[in-house]
């Protein structure tokens, strides 16, 4: 991958070779018909950063980006690149760009998607997000974003959701999926779509997202310029969203996690800030309510629906990861007891504490929250005099009874203290009850009893990502076997050779370029327009440029979406 910016571990398992010699010539054609049709919009109407931006973060408009080029062109503007693999859950996105990485997926578009793709390509991910991040405002408000929506909760439901958006995003865009097939990721897609019925945060924050790094819009309403990727990297989107058939709304935070959206179709409606430090409050704004700030049995209870990987945060500082499983709770609805399962892990200020990590506590982890009764002292601000004072002893047998009714009976062997407070007592022959149920069995072990009145913080993922994740699989990149290039794709690459200045007789190619695709693809538009460009350009053959036009006109016919390409192609060439 070469000199990726320090790409943290437990993100390089998402990150893959681009293989850049895979792209046909047809793909560097789709790029610069794009690219070409944005720049000579954009120029005028994007954000004042976009043109500029192009060039600094590694960008041209004649030939699809190395993203290697792109990491080292980002680095003065404290950024860089990585190629992932397609869709990666929300949660991975922000944490790249939390790290000052922007996620590139190097699949491009079809050329029957030119206008637009639900799935992830290149043109949107390095043409459509690069670009503005050398705006300093700009990049900070995405940072941060990153920062906290890797904290966000997403529902179980919504982890669902997202693996059939993948999965059918990705067969419309494969070429090679059946009818069958298609519809059957549709219907499951339509299924778990109907399954999420609650507005998590992580859906709240997603819509933040959307509607402005996405689809977002700076100025005035009545003046606004475009800023977002979804915006700068659509041939059509971008064009018609100045227009008065799409609805300009002020910027309000409320408004806007409100407001869902449907990748699969235009926005009727976009948001326009007044400038990037509005977005930065707004973001700061939105995490005073989310669980990683909020905590308590509210955090918890998002925890629990996510069934995913969380991080749980004691008063004391101590941070158990794992997948919340359960929640007793009092008569009064608040959390007294939690228990992971499957593999989890403690940690302190993000840092795993030794000897306590997956392997450790690989079947999950139960833990007390609360004060300990009579004693007007919080039990992780305890000296081992304390402790003393109230018959908690190392190596006797001792009692520790909470508020809330849950009673810890077993002998003390270790107390562990980070920072001046008590994390953790872990004791043997231990039994953990709460009236008649037995929450810890003596049978099962040592007992490591977390200590903390009260959970000041909850949010996704691990504490220590390097840890917990660090065992997890890279994704392959499969090595590109040797593949010929189709007639149609030689076409195109002979055409792209001459505007590379690498053919002497262009007249003779071009000719023989033309006779093809005349006789055997009468129905391909994008490299007629290519031909003619460089006829245009050079004064050749007027004969010819008359029969491409002709041909042109009549391929129209064939598709609702050729008429609008073909005439703004024809408008660059200057015919």
């Amino acid at each position: 991958m070469g000199n990726v910016r320090k790409i943290p571990r437990h993100l390089q398992k998402y990150v893959v070779d681009q293989q850049y010699e895979k792209y046909t010539p047809i793909d560097h054609a789709v790029w610069r018909y794009v690219m070409r049709q944005n720049h000579n919009y954009l120029k005028n109407t994007a954000h004042q950063a976009y043109v500029g931006g192009l060039k600094s973060s590694g960008i041209s408009v004649e030939k699809i980006p190395n993203v290697i080029d792109m990491n080292k062109a980002l680095e003065p503007f404290g950024w860089g690149a990585a190629n992932i693999d397609g869709f990666i859950p929300g949660v991975i996105f922000f944490d790249f760009q939390a790290h000052g990485i922007l996620p590139i997926a190097s699949d491009i578009r079809k050329l029957e998607n030119i206008q637009y793709t639900p799935a992830p390509d290149i043109i949107h991910e390095a043409a459509g997000h690069a670009p503005i991040l050398c705006e300093e405002k700009f990049s900070e408000y995405v940072k941060l974003f990153g920062q906290i929506g890797s904290k966000a909760l997403a529902t179980n439901e919504e982890h669902e959701l997202f693996e059939a958006v993948r999965t059918y995003s990705n067969l419309l865009e494969s070429g090679t999926a059946t009818n069958e097939e298609i519809e059957e990721a549709k219907a499951v897609f339509e299924e778990k779509q109907s399954a999420v019925t609650e507005l998590s945060e992580a859906e709240q924050i997603s819509r933040l997202y959307w509607w402005t790094v996405e689809y977002g819009l700076i100025g005035s309403v009545d003046h606004p310029q475009i800023y977002g990727a979804g915006l700068l990297s659509s041939v059509s989107e971008g064009r018609s969203s100045l227009t008065d058939s799409v609805k300009k709304i002020p910027f309000d935070l409320q408004t806007v996690i409100e407001t869902g959206f449907d990748i699969t179709k235009p926005q009727p409606q976009l948001f326009v800030c007044d400038s990037f430090d509005q977005l930065i409050d707004a973001v700061i704004e939105f995490s005073k309510t989310m669980a990683f700030k909020v905590g308590g049995t509210k955090g918890l209870d998002k925890a629990l629906r996510s069934n995913h990987t969380a991080t749980i945060q004691y008063s004391s500082g101590l941070q158990l990861t794992g997948t919340l499983r359960n929640i007793l709770k009092d008569d009064k609805g608040e959390a007294i007891y939690i228990q992971t399962e499957g593999p989890s892990a403690l940690s302190f200020q993000n840092t795993e504490l030794p000897g306590h990590g997956k392997a450790a506590h690989q079947d999950g982890f139960g833990a007390p929250i609360g004060k300990i009764a009579n004693s007007q002292k919080s039990l992780e601000e305890m000296s081992d005099e304390d402790l003393k004072a109230i018959g908690i002893e190392l190596g006797k047998e001792s009692v520790i009874l909470y508020e809330n009714g849950v009673k810890v009976a077993g002998t003390p062997l270790h107390f562990y203290r980070k920072d001046g407070k008590l994390l953790l007592i872990s004791l043997g022959n231990c039994t953990v009850t709460f009236g008649n149920q037995t929450l810890f069995h003596h049978d099962w072990g040592t007992y490591d009893l977390a200590v903390g009145n009260c959970i000041t913080s909850v949010f996704a993922g691990a504490a220590d990502s390097e840890q917990f994740y660090g065992d997890l699989e890279e994704v392959e990149t499969k090595p590109l076997g040797k593949r010929e290039l189709s007639l149609l794709e030689q076409l195109y690459g002979k055409v792209r050779s001459i505007r590379e200045n690498k053919v002497n007789n262009v007249e003779e190619v071009l000719e023989e370029v033309i006779e093809k695709l005349t006789t055997a693809f009468k129905e391909d538009w994008l490299l007629r327009i290519e031909v003619m460009e460089i006829l245009v350009k050079q004064n050749l053959l007027p004969e010819k440029q008359l029969l491409l036009k002709k041909q042109l006109e009549d391929i129209k016919q064939l598709h609702e979406e050729y008429p609008i390409l073909i005439e703004r192609g024809l408008m660059l060439t200057g015919y």
